[in-house]
């Protein structure tokens, strides 16, 4: 080991460590012990237990840090600590969130998608064949016909709702909603009269509705919800004599699902697409066909392709990201915000940093005078309050980093509920890629790295003589 690594350990490190610190530090690690095992082995763990956790642990590092270095260094390690923490959970959150959004968008949606800017899409079977054919990676196709409406229950209460026709023994092969259903199956969409037969004494066609529009609707399975669809006019006509009535249909409720996602939970409906299309009184028409890929990531190719072969315009291909691009673009784009942000606070400790090794050299102005005198080179005192700098900057990105870890790992077991009205999802998502974790212990060495050089050039630069003065 070279002298400068021995000597800035001797400098870091306090050599008469008090007596409470230490208390508190045993304390504080043992309450964590304590906490940490009740937490993870109650079957229902307690928001109270957890924030005692995150509380418990703060101490133990502020107890511990006091245990080994001087007031100064500690508060500097601290700051670093807090900023690595809590880059490493903003991130972790931030990822979660956009996983989160990416499995709820497609568990109720395709893939890919091909619509026809015209309302005149009869040729959907062709089509169909073609994205079979394409590429392997295509599973699964079905048309669909999407249309919003109104939906009462007889009790006053409307909801504006956006009903999709669907097949269902092939809608399951394109999407996940059978996996979201918690009363119900989707197969039930099949037990229907035949429309050519039906009459006034069948029952009406079953229908499956999201959890939240259930409640706003005040329904269960079984009950029976009207649909209107919208006046063919938008003007003063639609309401006279001669204009058109607005059209309804009874739907039986057969099922209810969850997909966890505040905007599909709340507004959409599920029915055989033969259904949406006799409301619509348009014939055998569709709004598009839809499909699902057996990798993902393949999607934008499949779906340019798609549309290269069909010729362009009229038809439209577009995949599940572009679909949804604002939402991924915003996500993105807070994501790259927070990290701004949060590496400005770690910047913040690194001031701190300066402060504290500006003061150790003042402090050890005698020493510095000492080595010089002993042959030391300039060089080889900055490289001393380097190592310093950077054993403080490893130490505290070591523990933030295993803070923020913890916490996580805290707050991904509690499952820590936000409102679905505001987050559009009803739980804080956690999910840390160890890709940032390298980022942000890389981010913080530099950082650290950074703030050294101005303390170790004053150093370096101290004469001998102004040490040994008055001595």
């Amino acid at each position: 080991m070279s002298f400068e690594s021995q000597i800035g350990r001797r400098y870091l490190y306090r050599r008469d460590p008090a007596r409470r610190s230490v208390i508190g530090f045993g304390v504080a690690a043992v309450l964590s012990a304590i906490l940490g095992y009740l937490y993870f082995s109650a079957a229902q763990p307690s928001g109270v237990v957890a924030v005692f956790l995150v509380g418990s642990m703060l101490t133990a590092v502020l107890c511990g840090l006091l245990r080994f270095f001087s007031v100064f260094t500690s508060v500097s390690v601290a700051g670093v600590v807090l900023g690595v923490a809590a880059l490493t959970v903003v991130l972790a959150v931030t990822t979660g969130f956009q996983d989160k959004f990416r499995e709820k968008v497609l568990g109720v949606n395709a893939h890919v998608l091909v619509r026809k800017n015209t309302n005149d899409f009869t040729s959907y079977k062709e089509v169909e064949q073609l994205i079979l054919d394409i590429d392997p990676s295509v599973v699964a196709v079905q048309p669909f016909q999407f249309v919003e409406m109104q939906a009462t229950r007889g009790k006053g209460e409307v909801a504006g709702v956006a009903i999709k026709g669907v097949i269902p023994d092939r809608v399951t092969k394109v999407l996940d909603i059978e996996s979201h259903m918690i009363e119900g199956k989707v197969s039930d969409l099949d037990n229907r009269p035949d429309p050519s037969k039906r009459t006034e004494d069948d029952p009406p066609p079953p229908i499956i509705i999201g959890r939240e529009l259930a409640k706003k609707l005040d329904a269960k399975v079984g009950d029976t919800v009207t649909v209107v669809s919208p006046l063919q006019s938008g003007g003063l006509t639609g309401w006279s004599p001669s204009g058109r009535a607005p059209k309804t249909k009874r739907f039986k409720v057969s099922g209810i699902f969850y997909a966890g996602f505040e905007e599909y939970d709340r507004r959409l409906m599920y029915t055989h697409l033969e259904e949406v299309q006799d409301l619509l009184e348009m014939g055998d028409i569709v709004l598009g066909v839809e499909a699902r890929l057996s990798d993902v990531d393949r999607a934008a190719d499949i779906a340019d392709e798609v549309e290269r072969q069909l010729g362009g315009a009229p038809y439209q291909a577009q995949d599940w990201h572009e679909l949804n691009r604002n939402l991924f673009t915003a996500l993105t784009l807070q994501k790259f915000a927070l990290l701004i942000v949060l590496t400005l606070i770690i910047a913040v400790a690194a001031f701190n940093m300066v402060s504290a090794l500006t003061m150790m050299v003042t402090d050890k102005t005698k020493e510095i005078a000492i080595l010089k005198s002993m042959g030391a080179t300039s060089g080889g005192v900055a490289r001393v309050f380097q190592v310093v700098g950077l054993m403080i900057g490893g130490v505290g990105t070591v523990v933030g980093l295993s803070l923020g870890l913890a916490i996580c790992a805290v707050v991904s077991h509690y499952g820590y509920a936000l409102d679905p009205k505001v987050y559009l999802i009803d739980e804080l998502p956690i999910r840390v890629q160890w890709f940032e974790v390298v980022l942000v212990g890389a981010i913080t060495m530099i950082i650290s790295a950074i703030a050294t050089y101005i303390p170790a050039q004053r150093a370096s630069s101290l004469p001998p003589v102004e040490g040994l003065r008055y001595e």
